[in-house]
């Protein structure tokens, strides 16, 4: 995460010192915060389903599909996205929505009325608001942040990410153990009032669209055929709904499988995760260091292999608690790595390759299809898991994961080395 890595990873010209641009730090601030509290949710809501409900292995799937599905409807709320000046607004709603209905949680458990009916709404509600984030946060980035900085920026954001990993599932166990998994819901919905507080504080100018030339449909299908037939942007696309569609197979399935089959407490689980966040911490901060040294494809084709390869081993896990928690942090930490060189690196290389007045119908098409695919991944997940077994499915994720990389190794992407490369 260096500025000297991300220089020659995006030209000649060094980026902008991004510790020093007041607007970027608010952002960068807003979003660190944001991210602690989802990992709070994110160990929180299905030790919800699993403790108090009882939930089966196909209602925790469906838990963790339906936060996932609003993003189907990314085709349509990035075309209207596209279409709204005030792009900073629409961020602030997408906080204040999901933090009231995130409080709606330890409302209902005052009352003891927590409900799997009311689980799935949240999580139903609570990923509509995050795609009308992510729509409206790819202009909002942009309007931010120089193009020569754009590694060094997603670094940075990705660091922050890391680090809510490491100490976000830690503090969530625990948050958990001591005050219950619904109360602990409120430290997520406090970290949306931050959020949004902070958005408010950050000064932007946000130029006016230009004129309607399409409907709205059209500009849907605009989107859609930028991202299928820009050989570039197809290949991300390909690499990262593959890899999503398998590492949810095992994402909708790994607390439960801590929780009942490896008999692991909540605390335990949160530490196992935290400490495995470690790798992603690390992998954000290499990420720009290791493009400019074998380029910014390469990078990310090994992160596409070490993200998912991992998660096969997690069928391996026995023993006594010290070492099944040991490998599972182990297994956490090398698949971080993976997850961040990929993601760092394709991230800036789709920034830089999607034209201004599109940032919002690609980020809707190319969500839909890349966020769309882990619904059906988590309910073949919970499929697989009820039929074969939790651990024949884990394996099944982590090795199915790695085709992803063909996907790069196919197309242009394995030949660019920086983010100028891209216009040729």
């Amino acid at each position: 995460m260096t500025a000297s890595g991300t220089a020659s990873a995006t030209g000649a010209v060094p980026p902008p010192a991004l510790h020093r641009d007041r607007r970027f730090r608010t952002f960068w601030a807003g979003e660190t915060i944001s991210q602690f509290g989802d990992r709070v949710s994110e160990l929180a809501l299905p030790l919800i389903a699993v403790s108090l409900l009882t939930a089966t292995p196909v209602q925790v799937s469906v838990l963790t599909a339906l936060i996932w599905l609003p993003n189907l409807l990314g085709l349509f709320l990035g075309a209207w996205v596209d279409q709204r000046t005030h792009k900073r607004r629409l961020l602030i709603i997408a906080d204040l929505v999901r933090a009231a209905v995130l409080l709606s949680l330890p409302v209902a458990y005052l009352f003891d009325a927590i409900t799997l009916a009311q689980l799935y709404l949240v999580a139903l509600l609570t990923g509509l608001g995050a795609v009308l984030f992510a729509m409206a946060r790819q202009a909002f980035f942009v309007a931010l942040v120089p193009r020569s900085a754009y590694v060094d920026a997603n670094s940075k954001l990705s660091m922050s990410r890391s680090l809510s990993f490491i100490a976000g599932p830690a503090v969530g166990g625990g948050l958990v153990q001591a005050l219950s998994a619904p109360v602990a819901i409120l430290v997520d919905a406090v970290s949306f009032l931050g959020s949004a507080l902070l958005l408010r504080r950050i000064p932007v100018t946000e130029s006016p669209v230009p004129p309607r030339r399409t409907s709205t449909l059209g500009l849907v299908r605009e989107g859609l055929v930028l991202v299928l037939r820009h050989p570039v942007l197809r290949a991300a696309l390909g690499c990262t709904t593959t890899v999503n569609f398998f590492t949810f197979i095992a994402g909708a399935l790994l607390v439960l499988y801590a929780s009942r089959d490896l008999d692991l407490s909540a605390g335990a689980i949160g530490v196992a995760l935290g400490f495995g966040a470690l790798g992603g911490l690390a992998g954000a901060g290499l990420a720009p260091r290791i493009s400019r040294s074998i380029g910014l494809g390469r990078t990310a084709m090994i992160g596409a292999v070490l993200f998912p390869a991992p998660l096969a081993l997690t069928a391996l896990l026995t023993g006594p608690t010290w070492t099944k928690v040991a490998m599972l942090a182990a297994i956490e930490l090398v698949s971080s790595i993976g997850v961040m060189l990929m993601d760092v690196n394709l991230n800036a290389l789709l920034t830089a390759v999607t034209p201004d007045d599109a940032r919002g119908r690609r980020a809707g098409a190319y969500s839909a299809v890349n966020y769309g695919i882990r619904p059906i991944g988590a309910l073949v997940g919970g499929a697989l898991g009820t039929t074969i077994g939790l651990r024949p499915t884990l394996a099944i994720a982590g090795l199915g994961g790695v085709l992803a990389v063909l996907w790069l190794a196919a197309s242009p992407v394995r030949h660019i080395r920086t983010l100028d490369d891209q216009t040729a």
